[in-house]
């Protein structure tokens, strides 16, 4: 019984793993998803501010605005060790989105500020599925405000650095032991701060190089809410109503990428992203009403990852760009602790992308993801509940520059 009060602690954890090889929700800017969501070592104007805040010191233009949205089609599917029991989610859509301003003081020094969402998904999972115990629904809306300053020391060379507040909220429901309508809601909220730093180098007329650092931030939940809906004969030893606190670390990461201007028209792009999730060890839980909840540290031991990515830019035209790259996104989950709240497989995905330019001011950018999950066998042997999982996303999106 009282194992079963120890796995909520398990997905409070769900509000981080959306950065995981799950739906890496990395999509600040039309124009890097097409090019397999590279940018690093490119001159993004202000799209630059998450990607790369040193690129931000080249813009060419006075002043850069920039917003974008994204639509999350993603399907988890399962079947159980040696049945026939199956079963998918039954998501919403979710809609990452990227508002960016950035304008230039002197021909040195850039300022901006950039408005995004890098985790924000949804998981929802039949109330009577195989895991319930694990998992019914889940859903997480993160949202970053990051000011940003960038300086031009010559020609070739920029740096750049913003501080980031990160605020997010995120609601999960899973079923407990006690009958078929029993269940723990979790509803929690925080915020904390970080930092973005980023050198770019334009080694050649043709060839650049970007360096880029986004912070660990741990977002330390307290207070948060956690309802319980359990029958009458055992509400005595659990309150229907607790609080929880948690502390939910992000991990680092450092992205080096590389882009070669091959002719007027092509441009090639590669990036490696290398994500320290090795920082999430574990996870202390801790309810403020006892009862029959325990306290307690459950063990997840990640690994870093390293996701390479590749991208090409075609100018068909004044009007027209096209866009196309890809990436593989190997799993930072520990194979003895991989459960469903947010399903982690190896990812192969490719990207497509269109621009409409209808002035020198004006951009219209089209773009669509597309991920698979790598079908694979798992478990969590803490309850010996695994099976077969495949995953898939699909993700288009839509955003508009304009800069003069």
């Amino acid at each position: 019984m009282r194992k079963q009060f120890i796995l909520t602690t398990l997905l409070v954890m769900s509000f981080i793993a959306l950065h995981a090889g799950g739906y890496q929700v990395r999509l600040q800017s039309s124009r890097s998803i097409g090019m397999g969501l590279t940018g690093t070592a490119m001159q993004m104007g202000a799209s630059s501010m998450f990607y790369n805040p040193g690129a931000l010191a080249m813009m060419q233009s006075k002043a850069d605005f920039s917003l974008g949205i994204s639509g999350i089609n993603s399907l988890i599917s399962f079947q159980k060790f040696e049945s026939d029991i199956t079963a998918e989610t039954d998501n919403s859509m979710s809609t990452p989105f990227y508002v960016y301003g950035a304008g230039k003081i002197n021909e040195k020094w850039s300022v901006g500020l950039a408005i995004y969402t890098p985790y924000g998904n949804s998981s929802k999972w039949e109330d009577s599925w195989a895991g319930r115990l694990l998992i019914q629904n889940i859903a997480l809306q993160a949202i970053f405000f990051q000011p940003t300053i960038a300086y031009k020391i010559s020609d070739k060379i920029g740096i750049g650095a913003g501080l980031v507040y990160a605020t997010g909220k995120v609601e999960i429901q899973k079923g407990l032991n006690y009958g078929p309508d029993s269940y723990v809601y979790l509803d929690g909220s925080t915020s904390n701060i970080g930092f973005n730093v980023g050198l770019y180098f334009e080694a050649i007329d043709k060839l650049s190089f970007g360096l880029n650092y986004r912070s660990e931030i741990v977002m330390e939940v307290s207070g948060g809410d956690a309802t319980f809906n359990v029958p009458a004969a055992v509400g005595t030893s659990i309150p229907a109503s607790n609080k929880f606190d948690a502390a939910l670390p992000m991990p680092a990461n450092l992205d080096f990428g590389v882009s070669y201007q091959a002719t007027e028209k092509l441009l090639l792009s590669a990036e490696i992203n290398y994500v320290m999730w090795e920082a999430y060890k574990e996870l202390e839980f801790k309810f403020e009403q006892q009862g029959e909840l325990l306290n307690s540290i459950n063990i997840r031991d990640f690994k870093n990852t390293i996701i390479p990515r590749i991208g090409i830019e075609y100018v068909y035209s004044d009007l027209l760009t096209f866009r196309i790259g890809g990436y593989y996104d190997p799993s930072p989950a520990n194979e003895k602790y991989f459960t469903p709240e947010t399903v982690s497989l190896n990812n192969l995905a490719f990207t497509l992308g269109l621009s409409i330019t209808p002035s020198e001011k004006l951009s219209i950018d089209l773009s669509y993801l597309q991920i698979h999950g790598l079908q694979a066998t798992k478990t969590y042997e803490p309850d010996q509940f695994g099976g077969t999982y495949e995953t898939a996303a699909y993700i288009p999106g839509i955003g508009v520059s304009y800069r003069f």
